[in-house]
Parts: C-alpha cells; structure tokens; sequence
C-alpha cells in the first residue's frame, strides 16, 4: 500500500506505542494520543498497566506451567517488553493484518535469535484461516499460550467475539492457556466511552467496551487462573508493587487453562 508510512497521518498501532512510551510513532499520533488522552488521561496507565500484566502473564506461563510456544493474535508494534523478549526461548508467533505492523515486524524480527519468533499476516475474523498458517510456525498439537490483548474489543458483536476463542481454543490440546484483556467501562466508564466515541468516529477499525461479565464470555469452559478476571493490576502483582502499579484502570485480564 503505498500510503502505509504516510507519517502525517495518525495510526492506531503507533498512537498505542505512544502511549506505552514508545518511539515508533509521529507527530501526528501522538497528537491524536494527547487529544484521548484529553478526554481520558488514564489511557497511558490502560496501556501500561495492559503490557505489564502481559508480561507477568507470560513469565507465569513459561516459568510456573512451562509453555514453550505462543500464538499472538492482534499484537500491533513489537516493542518494549513484548511476548518474545519476557519469554526467552519460547516460540512466538505474531499475527496481525495491518502492513505497516507487518512491514516494522519484518525490519525487526530478523535481528531475533534464529527460531524465536515470527509474523503472520492473517485476520482474527477468519480463525480458520489464521490456524492453518498458525500452524506451518507452531506444533499446535502441543500446548500453547494463545495471546489475545485488546483485539476483541475490535469485534462489535460479542457472540462472534466468543466464538471466535472458542474456535482458535478448539484447535489447541488440553494443557493449553488463554491470556486475555480488554477496555472495560465500569470504573470510569463515561470518559472513557467518550473518548472511545471520539475515536471510533475517526478510526477505520472501531473499538468497543464491555462490562467484564461480558468479557468472562470468552473464559467459558476453561480453569480460570486465580485471581480470575480483575482490573489488569490487580492480576498477580510483583511483591514490591508500588500504589501506582496497583492502580485500578478499565483494563480487565484473566489467564485461563484449557481442561
């Protein structure tokens, strides 16, 4: 595409690496970040507090239950303290379909260590079809951490959300896990939704916030992971967390096991 590095025009991929203090953004997304953040200043602390359960999730998986691959789907720029770098090792696989995610991807991936990690271009909305390529990069008959941050919200209707996890899950063995979070609208729910309104005004791709009982949708039968779903924060806290680490966000995560 020939306007996917027109830096004068905001893209949500890097307005997300903004915030998460990141350099891989322009003037113009970090405008487009400061104007959000106008209407709601808790957005750098959704996005970190987001990356910072990741990363515990992920060092959950790989050192207390031993996954050695990850499927994940949605993942937007690779930076700072990503899948691959909190779990050395492993296998990871990065799915996303947007070719300015995919073309950064391809400039950073090769200075991995061989074998480490890898991207996909392939839609969350055509399951069938991510899990066939899925498959020529992991052995999906062993069990693997399948990653799903802050991409459902981009799916408007939550019966297909749901149904989408529970086909990428069908195809993975027992012993496998889900990590997941999403934006939520039960703390702070009117800024946030007004933010939101304001960005799914100017957004191609929408995003839409749920109450966490909708978001246990996608844990249905599955072993959730104490301390289940809770605002991401809250999720298995580093001992020497300080108040700010433990600050409560519209960001709720929960990692779940595959019976």
């Amino acid at each position: 595409m020939s306007d996917e590095f027109d830096t004068g025009v905001p893209h949500s991929a890097r307005v997300w690496n903004y915030w998460l203090g990141g350099k891989d953004n322009f003037a113009a997304d970090r405008a487009v970040g400061d104007q959000f953040a106008g209407l709601y200043p808790d957005i750098t602390v959704v996005a970190r507090s987001s990356r910072a359960f990741l990363k515990r999730a992920v060092t959950f998986l790989t050192g207390e239950v031993g996954i050695r691959q990850f499927l994940d789907v949605g993942t937007g720029i690779p930076s700072a303290e990503h899948t691959h770098q909190v779990a050395p090792g492993a296998r990871v696989v990065y799915v996303d379909n947007d070719p300015l995610v995919l073309a950064h991807a391809r400039a950073v991936l090769p200075g991995m260590p061989e074998g480490g990690a890898d991207y996909l271009d392939a839609d969350l909305r055509d399951p069938a079809a991510l899990l066939a390529a899925a498959g020529g990069k992991l052995d999906l008959s062993r069990p693997t951490g399948l990653i799903l941050m802050n991409i459902l919200g981009h799916v408007p209707d939550l019966d297909e959300a749901a149904g989408i996890v529970r086909r990428l899950l069908e195809a993975l063995p027992p012993g496998s896990y889900l990590v997941t979070a999403d934006g939520t609208n039960v703390l702070d729910g009117p800024a946030f939704e007004e933010a939101i309104g304001v960005w799914n005004a100017n957004a191609p791709l929408s995003y839409h916030l749920r109450r966490p009982e909708e978001l246990s949708r996608f844990l249905d039968g599955l072993d959730v992971v104490e301390p289940g779903l809770v605002p991401c924060a809250r999720w298995r806290p580093a001992p020497d967390a300080t108040a700010e680490d433990l600050r409560e966000v519209d960001e709720f995560g929960a990692v779940a096991r595959k019976p």
